[in-house]
């Protein structure tokens, strides 16, 4: 197989790249980001082949198909972070909707094999936090921010290469994802490396929204399912089960470095924070037979101690591109 991997040099795509590596040595694999300010080129395997490119450059993106005969494209590419969302609506749209749509006309155009698109659950909305339900593949599509709504349109537009062109396509929407390589803005690693560095842990004043959590390594293990035996034109959720809240998760990471929970700070919250999300992930588990084999609390030890023994990675990164949370 040959893969073409977008966003890879991001947090889920450069360790789909590396668990790719591990499991399948004789594929080919190719790299492609925009190294935006979340890609990072160090977290890729040195000597991989690498476009840099967004996906939304057709001629670029089709010269790379042609050159390294691509079979399948798996896009992770997206503008990502929530609070960034709501001060910047507009590059979140750009990217996750306008060059999505532009990618999917490449890879027609070239005739690639499969194309998965790789999305959230939060594009069905949120929960309350005593709902008994979880969303299904089925569930409307509800979004309540700028980043949800974004990735909403790229799912359609997903589909509607399918429906209307016949793409061969499979997606794939994901809980909460955490380990290691994911930029310090995000809650685990800002948690973790705010600890490291003495600084306290922001938690919004709702505090007991809760998340679902799974490992980046599950997760990559679940796209490899749906490649090789997903049905064409599927959505699978891929959910874990386990629910942890922000302010259980602050606590957690603070008695793991041996630190007070005094260290936590409440801060406002942001406009449109969700409560809860929870995947019903049957459909993925009974037709390709995937489970989640990394135990959270296990998992989440070995991320924070990633992230103590990685100082050199993330270190630099740390002030990219901040955003004030009482911006709003």
């Amino acid at each position: 197989m040959r893969l073409l991997v977008t966003g890879a040099a991001g947090f889920i795509g450069a360790n789909f790249v590396r668990y790719w590596h591990a499991h399948h040595p004789d594929d080919r694999v190719v790299a492609l980001d925009a190294l935006t300010y979340a890609g990072v080129r160090e977290s890729l395997p040195q000597g991989m082949p690498f476009v840099h490119a967004d996906i939304g450059d057709p001629s670029t993106v089709e010269a790379a198909l042609r050159e390294h005969r691509i079979d399948v494209v798996v896009n992770f590419a997206a503008e990502s972070h929530n609070s960034r969302a709501v001060l910047d609506p507009g590059a979140f749209f750009a990217t996750n909707v306008l060059a999505t749509q532009r990618l999917l006309e490449t890879c027609r155009r070239v005739g690639v094999a499969r194309f998965h698109h790789v999305s959230t659950c939060e594009v069905y909305g949120d929960l309350a936090l005593d709902d008994p339900g979880a969303f299904a593949e089925e569930s409307p599509y509800r979004p309540r921010t700028p980043y949800n709504a974004s990735k909403a349109g790229g799912d359609h537009a997903v589909r509607a290469y399918h429906e209307t062109f016949g793409l061969p396509v499979t997606i794939t929407n994901c809980a909460n994802n955490f380990g290691p390589y994911q930029f310090p803005e995000k809650v685990i690693p800002l948690f973790v490396t705010n600890g490291l560095d003495g600084r306290t842990l922001p938690v919004y004043a709702t505090s007991q929204n809760t998340r679902e959590w799974l490992h980046v390594e599950d997760h990559c293990a679940a796209i490899d399912r749906v490649l090789h035996s997903g049905r064409i034109g599927a959505t699978y959720n891929v959910g874990s089960g386990v629910e942890v809240s922000v302010a259980d998760l602050a606590r957690r990471i603070l008695s793991h470095l041996g630190l007070p929970a005094a260290r936590i700070e409440t801060v406002p919250d942001r406009p449109g924070h969700d409560r809860r999300y929870l995947l019903d992930s049957t459909r993925l588990r009974a037709e390709l037979g995937w489970a989640p084999t990394v135990d959270f609390d296990a998992g989440l030890a070995a991320t924070i101690d990633w992230y103590a023994s990685h100082r050199a990675w993330w270190a630099p990164l740390r002030d990219r591109l901040l955003v004030a949370e009482s911006a709003w």
